[in-house]
């Protein structure tokens, strides 16, 4: 079935992939990199050597101004760097570094032959984790190295703890889509975002007809199997990366279409009205007939956006969608929000899919 195109035409970001997207712990054997930056070309060569010697990947920088450009564009997890350099000395580069949002953290080396406990205290300060004396051996050199190599990897296994942890926490566990606490943390963001553009936001709420008879004829595990292959034919009917699916609950799902008005909705509901019920679901317990019922708001104007809340949309929503169940399932029911009759028990009149 040929899909049906709609483009994004908001300058504002989407939603982070780190809310959405799978992250894996960070692997123990990825490289490290370390940057070198030092005005003495000896220096430079005699680090470069040494340092990849041990495995490690080395960049090299002769000032601190093209130290801060190699890391605009190169992902270091060290900076062994010069005190006394022309342009900016090694405490200045402490600083700017400190002062970057980054994605990981810096372990800076400060390269010195200064020892008195007050120019150790004034690199610390600046931003530097340890110091080295020029002219110390190889083997302390690769050892206060070596540190930094630990202390980053543990950062970046801490990052991508955090970041698996909080995909996990905003994930349904069964069908991998997005979870209610996803839905009510960001479905505002988008109808903020929609406001601030005056670009229309659509959602399809969605209910698997007669799901506890399903359950109860052919087991809770085709159960769980007819809910993973519905959510994926909801995926292959809307736009990846852009709109967004979240298990609201048991059998119900809602479809948020951002930059969509009440036609685009509509078109995406029936497309996907016709994926279920157009061929069984295989399950463990052999091939199951699933229709879906759907409900469709959108908020197109100025007016609309202003005046209505998540809470408001959400509940026009379901107000269509129990017209769709009342008038015999497995069918769309669609309409603009109406900003001024929206009780909490109020149907709203249907743009009826009598189909």
């Amino acid at each position: 079935m040929r899909s049906e195109r709609r483009t994004l035409t908001s300058p504002s970001p989407r939603i982070d992939v780190d809310d959405a997207g799978i992250v894996l712990l960070a692997d123990p054997v990825l490289p490290c990199h370390v940057l070198v930056v030092d005005d003495d070309e000896l220096v430079i060569k005699r680090m470069n050597h040494l340092l990849k010697s041990r495995g490690y990947v080395v960049h090299t920088a002769l000032s601190g101004e093209e130290a801060l450009r190699v890391l605009d564009t190169t992902v270091c997890q060290i900076v062994l760097t010069d005190w006394r350099m022309p342009d900016m000395d090694g405490l200045a580069l402490c600083r700017n570094l400190r002062e970057r949002t980054s994605d990981g953290y810096f372990y800076i080396l400060m390269l010195t032959v200064r020892n008195q406990t007050s120019d150790i205290l004034a690199g610390l300060a600046a931003g530097a984790d340890d110091y080295l004396v020029k002219g110390a051996n190889s083997a302390e050199i690769l050892a206060r190295v070596e540190v930094g190599r630990r202390t980053t990897q543990l950062d970046r296994s801490l990052r991508a703890s955090n970041r698996e942890n909080r995909r996990m926490s905003v994930t349904d566990a069964l069908t991998g889509v997005h979870n209610r606490r996803f839905l009510m943390e960001y479905l505002p963001r988008e109808l903020e975002r929609s406001r601030r553009y005056t670009h229309p936001l659509a959602i399809v709420s969605c209910d698997i007809d007669h799901f506890k008879k399903i359950n109860d004829g052919f087991g809770h595990e085709a159960g769980d199997e007819i809910l993973q292959e519905f959510t994926s034919r909801a995926g292959d009917c809307i736009r990846r990366g852009i709109d967004w699916i979240s298990r609201s609950g048991g059998e119900e799902f809602v479809i948020v279409l951002p930059e969509t008005d009440l036609k685009g909705a509509s078109c995406v509901a029936k497309r996907l009205r016709h994926a279920v019920d157009a061929r069984p679901i295989s399950t463990s317990s052999g091939p199951v007939d699933v229709t879906v019922s759907m409900g469709v708001t959108a908020v197109e104007t100025a007016q609309q956006l202003s005046a209505m809340s998540v809470a408001q949309l959400l509940r026009a929503a379901d107000c269509h969608l129990y017209t769709s169940k009342h008038l015999g399932r497995n069918r769309v029911t669609a309409s603009l929000v109406d900003c001024g009759n929206l009780l909490p028990d109020a149907i709203p009149s249907p743009l009826r899919d009598t189909h």
